[in-house]
């Protein structure tokens, strides 16, 4: 989960690992026996639960100290490429779902599975679904550590001054035809230099100065942030089988009919263009008051009720579509290095991290939601006690989710994706013919 959770198709990066791996420890032994492990992640947000972790792991653990580096999401993936690849990385890390295939199929995980079953791990404590995801060919590369949902953020101000009503936003539903109700309030929202909703007839959408929808187009192939979620409303599925699947469906009408949508709610000038798009983060227009509605994760939700944030923000549940609403479902754990020397020490580390004591001090601070279900609870909890209600993230993990997909070639195939999404967006070229082509390339690379 990152400091704002980064998405896991946002950084296109071709994690090549080619170097063979030296046995060489990142965390070195100090006299006496002591160990070091050196322990990497990425979210900001998240590092005062972890050291909390840490140094109760210590108290417990004398001879053992975790080291933590934090780094931010894109240098993050850079940086553990590069150790990987010169023999000396660190012993423990957070791994991603969509990111960990390539370090499971060049062997430079510890499968942990003989040490889950010597220490009966219970993972009936997790939340359904999430373990299995940390599973290849009867291996197991971690435990989960959180989950994360996706809901829409909605500026609640803006669209009280254009009629919205709140309880309307709760069932609102989408198909790729005419966009439903949730288009109708996206075009409400969306108002230009002259106070004009899109609904106006004289509606300018070539002087936008608050669009109704902010969508999300650095998604490269999962679209966690952008289009998989109307996508798989339609009936859009990424693959033959997830995880592991090895033939996938870009092809699919109904993710051509999806993104198909999204062009026309540009063309309508509802949503920026793609080649006009501020740098900014779509979180941050929101806040600004530059947009009204956009899709967000639950990591973020502490990034929304922030008390410097002066707009009025609200969580919501996901627009139903064709076949009814989904969210993704997605999670991260924790991996140890094949060429940790010091593995023992490592899987200690890492059962704490999977445990309910270290869980419920990081449900405490109610960043994520962690994957033990009774430290989740406690997360829902925490914010219901603050008056925060996010209801449309714990709702949405109850049922009809999905997974991001797992499988080899994952950062291969993310540019490849993207460009043809993005070229759709921009115009240069039919959704059926670019995804079909897409398709093509990305099922090459299981030949």
């Amino acid at each position: 989960m990152r400091s704002t959770r980064r998405r896991a198709g946002a950084l296109l990066l071709s994690l090549a690992l080619t170097v063979p791996l030296a046995a060489c420890s990142s965390g070195g032994d100090g006299a006496g026996g002591a160990t070091t492990l050196d322990y990497w992640l990425w979210d900001d947000r998240q590092l005062p639960a972890y050291q909390d972790c840490a140094d109760a792991f210590h108290a417990a653990n004398p001879d053992i100290t975790v080291k933590i580096t934090q780094t931010a999401w894109a240098q993050y993936w850079q940086n553990l490429t590069t150790q990987l690849a010169s023999g000396d990385a660190p012993d423990v890390w957070t791994n991603q779902s969509t990111y960990y295939p390539q370090f499971a199929t060049q062997n430079q995980l510890l499968d942990v599975e003989p040490f889950v079953k010597r220490d009966n791990v219970d993972l009936s404590a997790y939340q359904p679904g999430l373990s299995e995801v940390w599973v290849k060919d009867g291996k197991r590369y971690g435990l989960p550590k959180d989950w994360d949902t996706m809901a829409l953020v909605v500026n609640t101000g803006l669209l009280g001054k254009q009629g919205v009503d709140p309880a309307q936003l709760e069932n609102l539903t989408w198909n790729p035809s005419d966009g439903g109700t949730f288009e109708q309030v996206i075009a409400k929202a969306t108002v230009d230099a002259n106070g004009r909703n899109g609904l106006d007839p004289a509606f300018d959408k070539n002087s936008v100065q608050v669009y109704g929808f902010l969508p999300e187009w650095a998604d490269g192939a999962n679209g966690q942030n952008g289009w998989a979620i109307f996508a798989a409303a339609n009936g859009f599925s990424y693959l033959d089988k997830n995880p592991w699947g090895t033939h996938y469906n870009y092809d699919d009408p109904k993710l051509a009919e999806t993104i198909g949508w999204f062009k026309r709610l540009i063309d309508k000038g509802y949503a920026p263009r793609l080649d006009k798009q501020s740098s900014v983060a779509n979180s941050e227009l929101l806040i600004a008051g530059k947009g009204a509605i956009t899709i967000a994760g639950s990591w973020t939700i502490l990034t929304f009720i922030d008390p410097k944030v002066k707009q009025e923000l609200a969580f919501k549940p996901l627009p139903t579509g064709p076949q009814g609403r989904k969210s993704s479902i997605n999670g991260l754990s924790d991996a140890i290095w094949a060429g940790s020397e010091h593995p023992d020490q490592a899987w200690k580390w890492v059962r704490f991290l999977g445990s309910a004591d270290c869980q419920d001090r990081v449900a405490q601070r109610a960043v994520v939601f962690p994957a033990i279900t009774s430290a989740s609870q406690k997360v829902d909890a925490a914010h219901k006690a603050a008056g925060r209600d996010v209801h449309a993230f714990t709702d949405a993990a109850k049922k009809d989710t999905f997974l991001l997909p797992v499988t080899e070639h994952g950062t291969e195939l993310n540019p490849i994706v993207q460009d043809a999404i993005q070229s759709v967006i921009l115009g240069d070229a039919k959704a059926e013919d670019a995804l079909k082509e897409a398709n093509n390339k990305v099922n090459a690379l299981f030949k």
